[in-house]
Order: structure tokens, then sequence, then C-alpha cells
């Protein structure tokens, strides 16, 4: 399949983090981009301000009559059911209809790509790199999988595409979606199990993640977590690079916090890059930026350019998302929907806020992931002082008997804990003394940031 065939591109689930920076692609491209998604959502708003077409009943005759199976790509993402109307007319009508993953893949494969993979920690990791090779003013092009805040998009561009481009690709591990990259270089930040729903155990998943560094070109590099790096003992054919916090060939030393903003020194083989300032707070985001130098470095981009593009990266919209900052107040809201995730995020705020009281509101996403983690769950949200838990967001699953957020609610030893809706949230938390607030899970629960926000600017 040859993408220079198409003139329209199609996209049964446009408004997914995804699909939006694949069809913003083929938009920029000067391709006819339109679409389908369930609801709408300030995202799909902005796409449809950029000239796409976008509708959101599943209805066939909302189908663009221009689109033609010579000349139309379907692109669809494994969310959407399998009784779909439209997608089951577009099969039957003969058009090709391909995923996201298999898009990305095509795009990528005769460009120099960098791919950013890992349970969790790619998309700060990956939008790290886009924006180093950006402020380097090389020719690039980023797929991400959220909204940066130095440029409010997920597709991040520079100058013209040409075979020297470098493409920056978030590698997901659901679905094997990463198994469609074949990269010249690839960051592996994590390995924590999720999507059992996908993989059946853990140990099906890191298979998956060494058929992925396997996928590496010959003679490509590969920049691993110190704690994974066994994934990697069997590839021979690329060279590999281990760093962490304190521990593998690159890491962290001299390092000074402040309010959970940190400036350290980065040491390597042979090398030390002196009092690098860090643009975005959290112990987990100084690992994700000695990920990002080191592809840098790779990729032979000069110390001053890596640190004054490190100093100045504000960030991820909804990766530790400044709502509210004042003295007396802060209001967090962060994508975190992983036990591993959640604790790494409440253990920063601990350490930012010290003598604070921490109030996490956490909204659950799959059901299935639900049940997998329950005790871990648990476990990661006791770290707070009180804890306000939402429903189960059910996202593409059916509901399954006997799974529900209670199965958490019982075991968080959280000195304070309710259980609460989107119904009653805002009026829950009119009636609580607020210090520090988070809201954090990867469902709908960035619906209810603005209410949120109003409120406490009430209480101010």
């Amino acid at each position: 399949m040859n993408l220079k065939n198409y003139d329209s591109i199609y996209f049964l689930g446009i408004g997914g983090i995804g699909m939006s920076a694949l069809a913003r692609w083929f938009r920029h491209s000067g391709l006819k981009v339109a679409g389908y998604d369930r609801t709408a959502s300030p995202l799909i708003h902005e796409l449809m301000e950029e000239g796409m077409e976008i509708h959101f009943e599943d209805r066939i005759e909302m189908i663009p009559g221009y689109l033609t199976k010579e000349k139309t790509l379907i692109v669809f993402t494994p969310a959407i059911p399998k009784d779909h109307k439209e997608y089951n007319y577009l099969k039957a009508g003969g058009f090709t209809i391909v995923k996201r993953s298999e898009v990305l893949g095509m795009l990528t494969k005769n460009y120099k790509t960098v791919a950013v993979a890992g349970t969790h920690g790619k998309t700060t990791t990956s939008s790290l790199i886009a924006h180093i090779i950006k402020t380097a003013g090389k020719d690039m092009v980023a797929f991400l999988g959220g909204i940066t805040a130095n440029y409010d998009s997920n597709l991040v561009m520079n100058g013209k595409v040409s075979p020297q481009t470098i493409m920056v690709a978030e590698a997901d591990e659901f679905d094997r979606s990463f198994l469609r990259l074949f990269p010249q270089t690839a960051v592996v930040t994590s390995a924590d199990a999720d999507h059992l729903d996908i993989y059946g155990d853990h140990l099906q998943m890191l298979s998956a993640y060494k058929e992925f560094i396997n996928q590496i070109n010959k003679g490509g590099h590969l920049v691993i977590h110190e704690s994974i790096a066994s994934l990697a003992n069997e590839t021979k054919h690329i060279t590999k690079e281990t760093y962490g916090t304190n521990r593998g060939q690159f890491f962290a030393s001299n390092v000074k916090a402040q309010h959970g903003f940190f400036e350290f020194d980065l040491q390597g083989p042979g090398m030390k890059l002196e009092k690098i300032q860090l643009g975005v707070p959290g112990f987990h985001n100084m690992e994700n930026a000695i990920a990002a130098t080191v592809v840098a470095m790779q990729l032979g981009i000069d110390d001053k350019t890596i640190r004054a593009a490190l100093a100045s990266f504000t960030g991820v919209k909804r990766r530790f998302e400044f709502v509210i900052k004042t003295e007396k107040l802060v209001y967090i809201d962060d994508y975190a929907h992983h036990p591993a995730e959640i604790e790494a995020f409440l253990k920063s705020l601990k350490s930012m806020y010290a003598g604070k009281k921490i109030t996490v509101v956490f909204q659950p996403h799959l059901f299935t992931r639900t049940r997998d983690f329950a005790e871990g769950f648990s476990k990661s949200l006791s770290v707070a002082d009180e804890v306000l838990l939402m429903d189960i967001y059910p996202a593409r699953e059916e509901p399954i008997p006997g799974v529900t957020s209670d199965m958490l609610f019982k075991d968080i030893t959280s000195p304070i804990k309710f259980r609460c809706t989107k119904m009653d949230l805002v009026q829950n938390l009119e009636l609580m003394n607020i210090e520090v607030l988070a809201t954090v899970g990867a469902g709908d629960i960035d619906t209810m940031v603005k209410p949120i926000k109003e409120l406490l600017k009430k209480k101010m």
C-alpha cells in the first residue's frame, strides 16, 4: 500500500490523541481529512477549525459523499466496536481499512525514526526529544500521545520533510501497535504489567517488548531504563545504553531540588553535563529528561542546545499540569492511570508540598485494568491524605460482573476517603478544606477540570 495513492483520509475515532496527530499530518500534507467520533471534545473542535469535517453519530448517510474506494484510505482505532455501522459499510464497500498503528508504521519507515516505548513516561519523553530536536533547528516531525504545552499540539514539525527528516513517534504497546515500527533509535522507559486483556500475562507483554527491541534497525541505538535492561540481553545488532536516576550508564548526580523542580549533573561514560535545569517538576521527569538527553547526544545535538531545551520545556497537558498554583492552594491535573504512575506522581507531590494535605480525585480507567491491578491501585492511592474515588470509565469495554471501584475503595488506607460520581464530585469538594488537590485518570475526568477550577477560585 502506497500512501501517495490517496487524496482523502477518513478516520473512525478521529478524536483519539494518536489518531488526531495523524489527521493533522495528512491535513498539513494537503489531503482532504474527515472523520467520526463518538463525542465532541476541545481537541475535535480544534481539528474542525483546521478544516476537517467531523460528525458524532454513527450513521452511514453522514459519511462524506466524495469518498471513493480507489482514492480514500480509512483509518480506524481499535476502540471502534465490531458492530459499528460506518465501519461495516465501508468494509463491505471495498475500501482499504487500516489501523492507526499501520499508518504510523508506513509514515515513519523511510525516515530516521526515534520511537519511544514504555508503560509510562513515553509521552513526556517523546515530547522532550521532539522539543530538543526542534530547538536544535533540525528538520523533524513528531507524532505524540499528548498535547505539548510548548506547541499546543500533538503534531510538532520543523523545517521541510526530506530524507534527512527525523521522525519522533510514540510507540504504544496497546494492541501490540509498536510492532509496526522499525526505528533507528528506540527508548524504552518502563515495562510494568499493563493491558493484560491483550497480552494475557506480564511475561507475554515483556516478550512483545523484546520483539520491539529486535526491530530496531541494524546498527541502530537503544536507550533503556536500567531496571529493565535485561530485555535487551539477547540483542546484538545495536548499540545499547542504560539510564536511571542514580544507576545505569547515564545517571544524575549533584541533584538539587526546589519545590519539586530539579537541577542536576548528567554523568555518563567519559562525559558530564553540569547544572541541567529542568522546566517540569517530578522525580520521574528527571529520568525522562536523562533518556531524552542521551538520544539528543546520539543525534549530534550540542550540550548548549540540550541544556536550553530542557530548561524551556513546559510539559505536556494532563502530565503534572498546574491548573492553580498559589501559596495557599495548588490544583494539578494528571493522566496517570496505572498504579506505578500514580505512586510516582503522589510521592512527587508529597515531596514538593511537605506538610500540606494531599487530596486526590481518581477515576479508574477500564474494567480489566481495575480488576487486574486492584491491589496496586489501592496501595498507590493510599499515599494521599484524602481520596475521592469515582466510578470506572469503561472506554472501549463492556462492564465485567463484580468489577467496580469498590474493589479499590475497601483497601485504601488513607485517613479520609469517599466514593463519588461526576454528578456529586464538585459538591463534595465544596465541603472540603483543600490545600493540594490532584485530579487523576485517563477517562473523561478532564471534563471536570474547569468546574473544579471555578469552584476553587471561589473558595480562595
